[in-house]
């Protein structure tokens, strides 16, 4: 039996798991600037020994000359950028494909992120 004691819990529990999912997003828009688009996210947990977190494929879409320039940059900076996400340490974060039309000027980029939890 359900109280509304432990259905409040577990919603709080569920936004406490999704809220590092929602704030690498923001961050990702934050990096892509407003020419990006997530069109793709999936989540899969991640742990070792010593450490539990979750890998994050995401694929954004550049849409536009300016769009695809925008991405060029997001490509060029993703592998170094300081994200933060509280309680979350982005231990890796790499594109892992590109696919660039010309006409339209399009850019799909893949990729993957490695988030380690803190403490």
């Amino acid at each position: 039996m359900h109280t509304d004691l432990s259905l409040g819990y577990a919603a709080a529990l569920a936004r406490t798991r999704r809220e590092p999912r929602i704030r690498l997003r923001e961050a990702l828009l934050g990096l892509a600037g407003e020419h990006a688009t997530i069109v793709s996210h999936d989540e899969k947990s991640w742990a070792s020994i010593t450490f539990a977190g979750a890998r994050h494929r995401i694929e954004l879409v550049f849409e536009g000359a300016e769009g695809t320039q925008a991405g060029e940059l997001f490509i060029a900076f993703l592998p170094e950028h300081e994200f933060t996400i509280p309680g979350q340490l982005v231990a890796d974060a790499a594109v892992t494909a590109v696919d660039h039309r010309l006409d339209p000027p399009r850019l799909q980029v893949s990729c993957e992120l490695l988030l380690l939890e803190e403490g």
